[in-house]
């Protein structure tokens, strides 16, 4: 499974990790994701998807269909 929100797509980040002496590697900014179950309104069932906190907040405030709905995405197969 791919790492990344499954409701905004957020993924991670390309970045140079700096050194003290200023030598740069690079690495990976993860997105902070995790599992969550989600009540599901319209179905009467709990979903479990992978979620950004930003997402989690965000989902409080405009509810699972709405946002769903935006990402195109069908909670059925969830």
């Amino acid at each position: 499974m791919a790492r990344h929100c499954q409701l905004t797509q957020k993924k991670g980040n390309n970045a140079y990790q700096v050194s003290h002496s200023h030598r740069r590697t690079k690495k990976v900014q993860e997105a902070n994701l995790q599992y969550k179950r989600v009540w599901w309104e319209e179905g009467k069932r709990f979903v479990r998807l992978r979620l950004s906190t930003k997402a989690i907040k965000t989902l409080r405030k405009k509810g699972l269909a709405a946002m769903a709905r935006e990402a195109g995405i069908n909670l059925n197969a969830y």
